[in-house]
């Protein structure tokens, strides 16, 4: 077994065209960035191409203006035969103001060989809890 580290950190910053009606992020594009997030991690882990299998408990805890950045922090919290479930939190930042947690959520992955079946992921160590970027 071995010990990797799934941990990243992926910046953005939020432009008008990712905004809703109100100015904020709007959620399918805070769920794109927040499943390209859970991809690279998945794919770091396993070493593998992975695959989205699904997405659960998606939770927009405060909105995210635009010319905020966004700092999605993004590791994998457990380890199946060939799945693995990647935790994900955001936090926006503006000018002048303390960084703020706005989003949560974790995606089911799967890793895939070149035909696109499922295939075994060495075992590692992940890290059920928050892992630091």
């Amino acid at each position: 077994m071995t010990n990797r580290n799934t941990a990243l950190e992926l910046t953005e910053i939020v432009f008008p065209e990712h905004a809703n009606h109100y100015g904020t992020l709007f959620g399918g594009n805070a769920l794109m960035l927040m499943s390209k997030a859970a991809f690279l991690a998945a794919r770091a882990f396993a070493q593998a191409d992975v695959v989205m299998a699904g997405c659960g408990d998606a939770q927009f805890l405060a909105p995210v203006p635009v010319g905020s950045v966004l700092r999605l922090r993004a590791w994998v919290s457990r380890q199946g035969r060939s799945s693995l479930t990647v935790s994900v939190t955001g936090s926006f930042e503006q000018l002048g103001h303390a960084p703020r947690e706005a989003l949560r959520s974790f995606f089911e992955m799967v890793a895939v060989d070149k035909g696109g079946r499922p295939t075994r992921i060495p075992k590692a160590h992940p890290n059920p809890e928050k892992e630091e970027a």
